[in-house]
């Protein structure tokens, strides 16, 4: 890597959550107004809100937006709080889609995190990839958003990163 691009990395502690990768969580987890049991059976609500959410719950769509800003921020923190290695802006966002659904101590205490930490970025990038389990069963459409997620991990959303084209 060259020494410039190596200026072009900072660490997380830099970055916060934006609204593009809002607009990326929400548009995979879908909204719905009225708790269901996930795929994991955890009972979900709004855009993929977990926390303290029990059967029968209901949400609005504006309640949905605030805790799915919320859920996200947590989610910037624990990739803040566990990655040590300096990132670029778009690596830091798949990980953020990431621990959004799979939660931070699984972000955490992943290999992902392990490679990552080693200065093994494209190793990194190529662990999300594992994360299409739920409740034992390999999803579609987890394959779906992991692959969108290593690809702005990788590339960015207009290919800008170091290795493009692949």
């Amino acid at each position: 890597m060259s020494i410039a691009k190596n200026f072009e990395r900072m660490f997380a502690g830099g970055f916060a959550v934006c609204v593009a990768l809002l607009g990326m969580i929400a548009g995979h987890e879908g909204y719905s107004e009225e708790a269901y049991l996930d795929s994991a059976g955890v009972p979900t609500v709004g855009y993929g809100t977990t926390l303290g959410v029990k059967m029968g719950d209901t949400i609005t769509r504006e309640m949905a937006e605030a805790l799915l800003m919320r859920d996200a921020e947590f989610a910037g923190e624990a990739v803040k709080r566990c990655v040590k290695a300096p990132l670029y802006q778009h690596e830091y966002d798949a990980y953020v889609s990431l621990t959004y659904n799979i939660g931070s101590g699984a972000f955490c205490r992943s290999t992902l995190v392990k490679k990552l930490n080693a200065g093994d970025y494209t190793g990194a990038c190529n662990e999300l990839p594992r994360w299409v389990y739920a409740g034992g069963k390999r999803l579609r459409g987890l394959e779906i958003r992991r692959e969108k997620e290593r690809q702005m991990c990788l590339y960015g959303i207009h290919g800008e990163a170091i290795g493009w084209p692949p």
